[in-house]
């Protein structure tokens, strides 16, 4: 049911990148969706978030995760919100204890942090455009504002696509090229003419050093290549299905 980073396994935090198995939905949301914004029964996403909740040691309202949409934008959680009321954002940090703090994937690259010491913790939600925007960097700085350490964070990169199956466009290439010239040495010639294969993982990185991250993790695992461990948008594309389930990838400083 759950993943675990070893550079995040720390006195006072819990955390888990929850896989597809162990929760409620059937069909291609079977069995552990944690997408609130999926097309999967309402209750089967509560029951499921909820299982995982009690995984992370808070209750079901105190899981919190955003209104997803690919930007570097985070939020300070300093409360709990219903899910009508979700942020728009990518990203989330937080002090406060009892509260987990996470962010739904599907083949994007999902970040846990830590600063054990400042007792700061952030999630981060970094799919290629929120990566290309600053999602990283500004994670961090949100977590070194409330008191956090860069050198001191540890940061945990969880399942997502990876390279061997992330085959992208010339207008993405494109887009790397004129907006981060570091960029170059992460994509590989594809099969097809004019494409890439894009690593993405390695890209996320990066952006992690270059933020000043004290301590790197990868899991290294891939979201499209396991469809018994995960769920991948790619993949249900692919195979021209109806709908995805969305994992949750949360941390939280132990009430």
């Amino acid at each position: 049911m759950t993943i675990e980073a070893s550079s995040l396994t720390l006195t006072g935090i819990r955390h888990a990148f929850f896989t597809r198995a162990g929760g409620v939905s059937g069909g291609f949301y079977a069995s552990l969706n944690g997408g609130i914004g999926s097309r999967d029964d309402a209750g089967n996403v509560a029951q499921n978030r909820a299982r995982m909740a009690a995984t992370l040691g808070v209750e079901p309202s105190r899981l919190l995760t955003a209104y997803q949409v690919h930007s570097p934008t985070v939020v300070v959680a300093e409360t709990p919100w219903s899910n009508d009321d979700r942020p728009r954002a990518d990203a989330i940090v937080t002090r406060l204890r009892g509260l987990a703090i996470g962010v739904t994937t599907a083949d994007c690259g999902p970040v846990l942090f830590a600063d054990p010491k400042a007792r700061i913790i952030g999630a981060a939600h970094a799919g290629w455009r929120g990566a290309l925007a600053g999602v990283i960097e500004a994670t961090v700085a949100a977590m070194k504002e409330l008191g956090a350490s860069r050198r001191q964070i540890r940061a945990a990169v969880g399942p997502m696509i990876r390279h061997a199956n992330y085959e992208v466009g010339p207008d993405l290439i494109a887009r790397f090229a004129a907006e981060d010239r570091a960029s170059n040495r992460f994509f590989a010639p594809a099969a097809r003419e004019g494409h890439a294969l894009f690593d993405l993982s390695g890209y996320v990185a990066a952006r992690l050093e270059r933020a000043g991250v004290g301590h790197i993790e990868d899991i290294g695992l891939c979201t499209y290549a396991d469809p018994d461990r995960f769920f991948s948008y790619r993949r249900a594309t692919h195979r021209a299905e109806a709908d995805y389930g969305r994992h949750v990838n949360a941390i939280a400083i132990a009430g």
